[in-house]
């Protein structure tokens, strides 16, 4: 189980989350939504390392994490996706497919993923991960290189965010049979609702806190007194 007790962060002595508590499950699917600016982001950032909170612990099994580099969390199995995927020039698809798995990669393993997001093995794997790929194309290889990694927990930030509708599709595709077969805990930042129904819970964020936890049903009331439907109105027209 991933835990987070109490985290706080601040930045010029402004809170950007506060007091956040939160528990992810082992195999549980867990969404986050809030208006932007609430702090989605900074959250997901923090339980990968990449922000140190400024007071508060993460823990993963009851082990303390709160001072692990990125590294060592990937290692204990948390994966991390971008809003906006970066770019490696030089490194091959296949390069970073490689990366993903530890090395313990061949083509095979690589057709199979990339099939999984809906890309040809022969046209991508000796594709340069550089600007020459489209938005949605970089967002496929980099899920592609998420469920290479096998992570215990994989968090998305806005994964939908820069493809199309049909490679949605294929991502609400994806999310559904992770979550038949329980291979990961997901956290997964979003205002699409589509993923709301997939969520065994979700998690609303305002003003960096969070104001309500629970099934899509139990939080719907919710939901249309807070800019959050907005949101949601204006990602699915």
């Amino acid at each position: 189980m991933l835990e987070l007790k109490n985290i706080n962060y601040k930045v010029d002595n402004k809170y950007i989350l506060k007091e956040i508590n939160l528990e992810i499950k082992d195999h549980e699917f867990v969404l986050i939504t809030g208006p932007n600016g609430s702090g989605k982001s900074t959250l997901v950032k923090i339980i990968m390392g990449l922000i140190r909170p400024t007071s508060g612990s993460i823990l993963i099994n009851g082990y303390d994490i709160t001072d692990k580099s990125v590294y060592e969390r990937a290692k204990m199995g948390i994966t991390f996706t971008f809003q906006t995927p970066v770019v490696f020039k030089g490194i091959t698809v296949r390069d970073l497919l490689c990366i993903s798995r530890d090395y313990y990669y061949d083509d095979y393993i690589g057709k199979e993923l990339l099939k999984k997001v809906g890309l040809c093995a022969k046209e991508y794997l000796d594709r340069e991960v550089n600007n020459s790929l489209s938005g949605g194309e970089l967002k496929r290889i980099e899920l592609a290189c998420a469920l290479g990694k096998q992570g215990n927990y994989i968090l998305f930030d806005e994964p939908e965010a820069g493809i199309d509708l049909w490679s949605f599709e294929d991502l609400t595709n994806i999310f559904k049979s992770m979550k038949k077969f329980k291979k990961s805990g997901l956290l997964v930042i979003s205002h699409q609702e589509r993923l709301f129904n997939l969520a065994d819970r979700i998690v609303i964020i305002e003003n960096g806190t969070i104001k309500e936890i629970g099934s899509k049903n139990k939080i719907s009331k919710y939901l249309k007194n807070t800019k959050c439907e907005k949101c949601m109105r204006d990602c699915n027209e």
